[in-house]
This record gives C-alpha cells, structure tokens and sequence, in this order.
C-alpha cells in the first residue's frame, strides 16, 4: 500500500495552484470558499468509491490535503495502490488507505464493510461509476444490467452497511456523485435495467440520474426520521482527460493532448477541477442536506456553487418507486438501516 515519497513539487502541474490549507477558527469559516484554501479535516474519516481514478482520485487528493483519513474504495488492489503512492508524493504525511470494494458484487459489500475496522465514518462519497460504450449489455454476478447495477444498486447496498457507523459520527455525510448527463434523462419504472431499451448512453445517463434521485430521497428519509446524516448530491460538470494534470501512473495527459484541448477550457474542464464541487459538498459546514452543489459557469465549469435541484430529479413520487425497487433487489429496509 505504501511506496517511495517523490518530490512534492517536481511534477505538479504548472496551470494549477497547489490547495493552500487554512485554519478552521471561526474567521477562516467566514471567508468565501476558496478551491485553492481549504479548510482542515484533521479526525474525520471519508470513503470514496473509486477512489483510485477520474474524479475519485482527485477528490481523495484534495481531502487528504486537509488533514482527513481517505480510504479508498477500490476492486483492484494495484490501482489503488498506484493512487495512493501518488496522492502521498503530493501530500507530505497523507493519511489514506485501501478498502477492497466491488459494487458489482452485492454480496460482498457486509463484508467489505466489516473491513473499515472503524467506529465511525464522517463521510462516503458515492463516486465509483462503469460506463460502457460497447452495444452489448452486460450483467453483474447478480444478474442485474452492470451499470445499473453497480453506479446505483452496489449504492444503494453500501449505504445500508454503512449507516451506523454513518450515524455514529457527530455529523455524517453521504455525497453522491452525479452526472450532467442526467439532466436530459428520465426514469423509465418499468424497465430500471433496461432490458427492452438498451442503448449505452442513455442506460449511463439513468443509472446516473437514478443515483441522484437516491440522494435526495435519502436525505427526506433522514429528515423524517431526525437524524444527523446528511444526504448531498454533487456533480463534477463536463470533466475531460484531456484537460486533467497528469499524476502518473494513475492518469498521464500528453502535451499535445493537452494543447489541443485548450479551446475547450472555455466550457469544460479537467477532473481535477471537476472534484471542487464534490469535496465541497463533503466538508463545508454550510453545505445543508437535500442540496445539490455543482460547477457555477452554465453547470459545466468553474468553481461550486449550489444550484436548483431539477424537478425530474426531487420528484418524491418517482424516487418512492425507485427506492421500493432498489430495497427489493437489494434487500433492504425501507430506511436502509438507518434508526
């Protein structure tokens, strides 16, 4: 899990600052949030599916840079060791570590649970995600369509295993990572797992959309049930390779990649800056449950702001169904076990 400590400043990326962290006394909480100065998160413990990757990695880099324990939600040992190699070269005395973790595999989530070793857990960010651009659908080891299956299903179970260490935190959070290609979906009840419309895409945009809809439904279920934990959603907006710094092994963007994609700076950006909208959704004190945090320049770029949630998104009638669903197929309680 461990690996030699690279310079820190060698191989930083020279178009963007290094996160400056600032104090959390009472003048620093009021200042406007600021990517670049953010606050401490020394004794808080967060997990991040997919952890390892894309905007996974760098919002473990960026919460380890304030202090925070990651632990990084990975099905491949050695991936997750590469990022957590990496995370400690740019983040002298990182505090991250590595939980074998397959959403594809219900059965396995109990287990992998148990493995935390921990008595509580600040906060889960819901982040690891499959996307097929092949036609063929694909199914998990339990029969469900595989990107359905594991962006909303393998979730959906996780939260259920998580709740009481979730509830055993001063204020838990679970952030879930959505998409902007929700925006333009919607939920087809009687065919969740697309087994009479397949079409890659769109199946994604769903099972995105569904995770969202899963967000917010917990969090009005946390409320009825007046409890501590928080439900946020996020979305990263439209975060390319080609704009990301490269942290090698984990994801190397060549110069002339690079280059030519400048031109697309002005609507997109890297996934570096597209886990801004995540980790503060993770640790701002303001950030409020039900809320939906995302980039501020047309939802696609820049820095977070908080934004309207969609209506096709907060429909309760809609993430009822949906959540009966996801309870049958997983096997879960109404309230996911949180009492």
């Amino acid at each position: 899990m461990g690996g030699s400590v690279l310079p820190p400043r060698e191989h930083a990326a020279p178009e963007r600052k290094e996160p400056v962290i600032v104090s959390s006394s009472s003048s620093s909480q009021n200042r406007p949030w600021d990517v670049h100065r953010l606050p401490r998160a020394e004794g808080r413990v967060v997990l991040v599916t997919g952890g390892n990757a894309g905007i996974g990695y760098f919002v473990a880099e960026q919460l380890a840079a304030t202090g925070a324990v990651v632990v990084l939600g990975s099905r491949d040992p050695a991936k997750a060791d590469a990022a957590m190699v990496s995370i400690r070269s740019r983040v002298p005395g990182a505090r991250v570590r590595h939980l074998r973790l397959d959403l594809a595999d219900l059965s396995s989530l109990k287990t992998a649970v148990e493995g935390l070793a921990l008595d509580h857990l600040d906060a889960v960010v819901h982040n690891a995600g499959v996307a097929l651009d092949d036609p063929p659908r694909r199914e998990t080891e339990d029969g469900h369509e595989l990107m359905f299956g594991t962006n909303h299903l393998g979730h959906f179970a996780l939260t259920q295993w998580l709740a009481p260490l979730l509830s055993a935190a001063p204020a838990g959070r679970v952030v879930t990572v959505g998409s902007f290609a929700a925006r333009s979906e919607r939920l087809d009840l009687d065919d969740l797992q697309s087994t009479r419309d397949y079409r890659p895409k769109r199946t994604y945009g769903r099972s995105k959309l569904a995770q969202m809809c899963f967000g917010f439904e917990l969090d009005r279920r946390l409320r009825a049930l007046g409890s501590t934990v928080l439900s946020v959603v996020a979305h990263p907006g439209g975060a390319l390779d080609s704009l990301t710094p490269s942290r090698p092994p984990v994801c190397v963007t060549a110069p002339g990649e690079r280059l030519r994609a400048l031109p697309s700076r002005l609507l997109v950006q890297g996934k570096d800056a597209g886990a801004w909208s995540v980790v503060r959704a993770v640790i701002d004190p303001e950030v409020r449950g039900g809320q939906l945090w995302g980039p501020r320049v047309f939802g696609l770029r820049g820095v977070p702001r908080l934004e309207p949630v969609p209506s096709h998104m907060a429909d309760p009638v809609v993430a009822a169904h949906l959540w009966d669903a996801g309870g049958e197929l997983v096997g879960a309680d109404p309230y996911l076990g949180f009492r």
